[in-house]
């Protein structure tokens, strides 16, 4: 059987606010994430997504 954790949990683990967790859970960015009862479950082994507000230009790099 799987193990899961809470949005908090998740939070504290990736060092993030539950309310990003929610967030990533609800936009389908967290792998096996399941909402019961208003309470976000998430697979213990899941890795955190990658945060996709920056975008980082090649060229700029050089």
């Amino acid at each position: 059987m799987f193990e899961y954790m809470t949005a908090q949990e998740a939070a504290n683990k990736w060092n993030i606010s539950v309310r990003r967790v929610q967030r990533l859970c609800k936009e389908n960015r967290i792998d096996g994430a399941m909402n019961i009862n208003r309470v976000w479950f998430i697979p213990k082994t899941a890795k955190k997504p990658a945060d996709g507000r920056y975008k980082i230009n090649k060229e700029q790099k050089e």
